[in-house]
């Protein structure tokens, strides 16, 4: 059993100042499967004390010095790969396969984009007599959740390292083990002491903390829209930058063409991966009113074959995280069933011959209108829901008839109709045609999804400050 009860505050694994311990499980068993604790307002004041004192000197570094830091980080989680994939495995019930590849590819992919970004990222720039400089903000808290806790950890420790930034973690108390072995590796390539700090804890309590901390200058958080919402309450006070990357009802409009099957196949093994447990996941499909019928036939096959079990067999899809998650998945089909959807696969409890874990069937409904709870609520789990619509025009108004904007998804075999739709859409990112996932590319989202980017040189954006500094050039006489 894991036992990880230390916090890494200052370059020392250091015991937490008076904490809680919290037994994780794991969803695939439902056995401990080991012990964290659970901080405190002293464990935060530490650790940001911690970064703020290093930032005088990795404030202060110069690109081709962070650059080489990132390098001997990304040598380092090669090294520790296969530690990363068994953690990411038993916190979070992912199939090993998965672990092995998307989930430690992700954080992998963060790291060497930011790394290579710095090899053309302006930090300065003359217009006339002014230079334009943008300098690290300082000491940034991050918040990151279970779901793809190695992608997400990545996706903010990257830029902020690369920029010059020092930082204090929380981590998922969820599905924390990756983040320790995350933070030995940065031990291990040699972040000076103070520039990385990791402490546990919950929301409420470690969350809170860091988000009314006076000397922290950011926070970013990926949560749900609720979490968001909470974490901007407690910043507001002390004016402190605010980055959020939050929930999502992603829209998938499928054009009536020849590509029609593709994308409805795609578009449900889409919303399976990661037992659903994506932020991003296309969970409303848009289909044609009078195509319906075939594609509820196209969706059910295509989910009967979504194979689910333990993280070891061969099963595309392993449990969803915990049994909260799993009761609130549970309630949510029920009222889909309630409000008049149509089941064409899937439903409430556990698949045929899972009798612990918390494993959801992969669920199609049908006919589902708009209004519904089950097109409008985040479920966060295998559950998609396929609407109709009349023409193109209808489908975007129902795409963007959406309180989120995270992302969004066209397919089509005629590709100057797909992006033309997709240019309508309202959303951060948008996806034509199943294409490969770009971690260069900007991702966050409109309205209540966040505010802010990440991922690529994009991302350094919100970590930095801009300076004028007028005159730097003096002006000929």
């Amino acid at each position: 059993m894991r036992d990880y009860g230390k916090f890494y505050i200052g370059g020392e694994w250091v015991q937490p100042t008076d904490g809680t311990p919290l037994d994780v499980i794991n969803p695939a068993t439902e056995q401990v499967a080991g012990r964290i604790t659970l901080g405190t307002a002293a464990d935060v004041d530490r650790a940001v004390e911690a970064a703020r004192t290093a930032f005088e000197a990795y404030g202060r570094t110069e690109p081709k010095e962070r650059q080489e830091l990132l390098s001997a980080i990304v040598a380092e989680y090669k090294k520790r790969s296969g530690d990363l994939a068994a953690a990411v495995t038993e916190e979070m019930g992912a199939p090993t396969k998965l672990s092995e590849t998307a989930q430690v590819g992700m954080g992998l992919g963060h790291l060497v984009t930011a790394m290579k970004a710095l090899d053309s990222y302006a930090f300065s720039e003359d217009r006339g007599t002014t230079r334009i400089v943008r300098e690290p903000i300082g000491v940034c808290a991050f918040i990151t959740p279970w779901n793809w806790p190695l992608n997400q950890l990545s996706a903010k420790v990257a830029p902020a390292l690369a920029t010059g930034c020092t930082m204090v973690l929380k981590p998922s108390e969820v599905a924390p083990f990756s983040a320790y072995i995350f933070a030995e590796i940065l031990d291990a390539a040699g972040v000076p002491a103070g520039v990385f700090n990791l402490v546990n804890g919950d929301g409420p309590t470690v969350g809170a903390a860091l988000a009314a901390h006076p000397q922290v200058d950011m926070i970013s958080i990926t949560g749900s829209t609720r979490a968001g919402v909470e974490v901007a309450k407690a910043a507001a006070p002390t004016v402190k930058r605010v980055h959020q990357e939050l929930g999502g009802k992603s829209p998938n409009i499928i054009l009536d063409d020849d590509a029609f099957e593709k994308g409805v196949k795609i578009g449900v093994a889409s919303v399976m991966h990661n037992s659903g447990q994506s932020c991003n996941a296309p969970t409303r499909m848009l289909v044609p009113a009078a195509r319906m019928e075939e594609a509820k036939k196209i969706a059910q096959a295509a989910a009967e074959k979504t194979t689910v079990g333990a993280p070891d067999s061969e099963a595309r899809m392993g449990p969803v995280v915990s049994e909260a998650q799993w009761n609130k998945i549970q309630d949510l089909i029920q009222k889909g069933i309630d409000e008049g959807a149509t089941l064409v696969s899937g439903g409430t409890g556990r698949p045929d011959g899972l009798d612990a874990g918390y494993y959801v069937k992969p669920t199609v409904f049908a006919d589902v209108s708009n209004d519904m709870t089950i097109a409008r609520e985040e479920i966060f789990g295998p559950v998609l829901s396929i609407l109709p619509y009349d023409d193109v025009d209808d489908a975007v108004r129902i795409g963007n008839d959406t309180d989120y904007g995270l992302a969004a998804y066209v397919s089509g075999s005629d590709t100057e109709q797909v992006r033309s739709v997709a240019s309508r859409l309202r959303a951060g990112q948008v996806n034509l045609n199943s294409a490969q996932v770009d971690l260069s590319a900007p991702f966050g989202g409109y309205k209540q999804s966040g505010n802010g980017r990440e991922w690529g040189d994009t991302a350094f954006d919100d970590f930095l400050e801009t300076k004028a500094v007028i005159g730097y050039t003096p002006a000929e006489s």
